[in-house]
């Protein structure tokens, strides 16, 4: 992977990690909110309560006569409220009454009359003059059944003579935190989704105003017959070249520092021998053998970084295309056997011969010159690792919506610290038969071209020795 698609995925990561960092802060915070505004409506509610019981306190002494058929008329009203998503049709609250010691004299329920509640934090801290408030569950292990209490106190004379506890089930507005977390979920994520969207239109329209629209329609008209499928996969593709492009506006520096930096590296050794060629040139003395020796090292090396050059412009020309200008469909079994004709000479050089294996038929959309570069340099590849006398093979295979095109020599194989690196710029393996290196921009040259054609390239290791090749390309679809 290149630093600058590093790069950009990275700052998509940090967008994501932003986003999902902001919906979880949000999406944490909704529930003690909810609790927060339950909360200060008991607070209110207990007040009223404890304000109601103090009109019946005579000489210290609670009376709770009159809330018991209070309580029970309150429970059995029938009424119906829809309340946003909610349907409330019945009264949920809870109220119990505390003498001084904490023991329940009144229980809205009828649960725990008599009990000694004086452990629990809203009695004990109402008693002592405090605020008290807690939230326990009726049952253990069961946050379903979680209450919140808030305390009140009885007052007699500034004396605090008792204590009035109401209490709601949060599972009465846990329906409201649930549906404001769908909700703050789903428009989270619709945002984001927004401006990714967003992105890809500013990258289109911004970058190549257009272009991008103008070169999918010339397309469109240019097909004789017109396939939805195909149009789909064509405009995948243009909105792929937008986020390329954007890609490359937002790292172009860091690439093109990258490109300077590994071809600066591999100049350096050609240019030194050249510069060393010359000086010892400048000897007046020097016998001609030596001079033609040198001449002829200035020559090759020249050469080396002309190859190097030309192949580089190539491979970045292909790097910045994003897209296919025109594409037409591609008869792979023809194509393999012409290319495998042309390097019969090279091959018969050190009588090496190439064997071609046709399995399936096979045709895929794309552009045939660039194919032919891609399979003749894995073919060359190939012959340039081969033993001498030995047989290179090219096979055909198809799968049902796969078409494989694959390069198998009986050389050394690739060496296992090579495995991660043959596909990388300048990485190159010596030559077994010249020990020579070739540019290391072969590889980088049919990777790029395999995704240009929505494919892949695989290079390892065969199983009974040597290396092979697989470029694995689209069937062209026969609607």
């Amino acid at each position: 992977m290149s630093r600058r698609t590093r790069i950009f995925i990275g700052i998509l990561l940090i967008y994501t990690a932003g986003i999902a960092f902001l919906l979880y802060r949000v999406v944490s915070d909704i529930d003690p909110r909810y609790r927060e505004s339950a909360e200060e409506s008991l607070v209110e509610t207990s007040q009223l309560l404890a304000s109601l019981v103090e009109q019946d306190v005579i000489a210290g002494a609670i009376n709770t006569a009159r809330l018991e058929p209070l309580f029970r008329t309150v429970y059995a009203r029938e009424f119906s409220a829809q309340i946003y998503n909610l349907h409330k049709n019945r009264v949920e609250l809870r109220v119990y009454v505390t003498d001084r010691s904490g023991r329940v004299m009144f229980d809205s329920l009828g649960r725990h009359l008599g009990a000694d509640y004086s452990q629990w934090s809203d009695v004990s801290r109402t008693l002592a003059g405090l605020y008290g408030a807690r939230t326990s569950r009726d049952v253990d292990g069961d946050p379903r059944t979680s209450v919140m209490y808030v305390g009140a106190p009885i007052r007699w004379n500034n004396e605090i003579v008792g204590m009035v506890s109401v209490g709601k089930p949060v599972q009465s507005f846990g329906q409201f935190v649930e549906d404001a977390r769908a909700r703050t979920l789903w428009v989270g994520v619709g945002s984001g989704l927004a401006l990714l969207l967003l992105a890809v239109i500013v990258s289109v329209w911004l970058v190549r105003p257009f272009g991008l629209i103008s070169d999918y329609w010339a397309w469109v008209r240019a097909q004789r017959t017109l396939s939805f499928s195909r149009m789909a996969r064509r405009a995948v593709d243009a909105v792929r070249t937008g986020f390329s492009e954007m890609r490359d506006a937002l790292t172009g520096r860091n690439y093109v520092a990258d490109y300077v930096q590994t071809f600066t590296h591999e100049v350096k050794s050609p240019l030194s021998a050249i510069r060393g060629a010359a000086e010892l040139l400048q000897e007046p003395s020097m016998p001609h053998a030596e001079r033609e020796r040198f001449l002829k090292n200035i020559e090759r090396e020249t050469q080396r970084i002309q190859e190097i050059v030309d192949r580089m412009m190539e491979l970045t020309a292909l790097e910045t295309r994003h897209g296919l200008d025109r594409t037409e469909p591609v008869a792979l079994a023809s194509l393999i056997e012409d290319i495998a004709i042309s390097v019969q000479p090279a091959a018969a050089k050190r009588n090496i011969s190439v064997r071609v294996n046709i399995r399936a038929e096979a045709r895929t959309e794309g552009d045939p010159f660039l194919l032919r570069r891609a399979i003749s340099n894995l073919l060359d590849n190939a012959i340039d690792f081969s033993p001498q006398g030995s047989e290179v093979l090219l096979t055909l295979e198809t799968t049902s919506k796969l078409a494989r095109v694959s390069v198998r020599d009986h050389g050394p194989g690739i060496p296992d610290y090579a495995q991660e690196k043959v596909f990388q710029k300048f990485y190159s393996l010596a030559r077994p038969h010249s020990r020579k290196k070739s540019t290391g921009l072969g590889l980088a040259f049919v990777k790029e071209i395999a995704a240009l054609h929505r494919g892949r390239i695989e290079l390892g290791n065969a199983a009974r020795g040597g290396a092979v090749a697989t470029l694995t390309l689209p069937l062209l679809s026969h609607h």
